[in-house]
């Protein structure tokens, strides 16, 4: 693996110009919420799940 794919429960590298996807399909996560995340696989299931009202397993499988 190297730097710019998912380490653990990281996303290294790239989370700069992910953001920018996340937002796409994610409309309703605001910038704030989506610098919490700092690139942390669990945080951003955590902000989606609380945006958009579902479950922990569809939050991952949509990540």
């Amino acid at each position: 693996m190297n730097k710019d794919q998912l380490i653990g429960h990281k996303i290294i590298g790239q989370w700069d110009q992910l953001i920018g996807e996340a937002k796409n399909w994610w409309g309703k996560l605001t910038d704030d919420q989506l610098t919490q995340a700092e690139g942390d696989r669990e945080k951003l299931a955590g902000k989606i799940q609380e945006t958009y009202g579902i479950g922990k397993e569809e939050a991952h499988k949509q990540i």
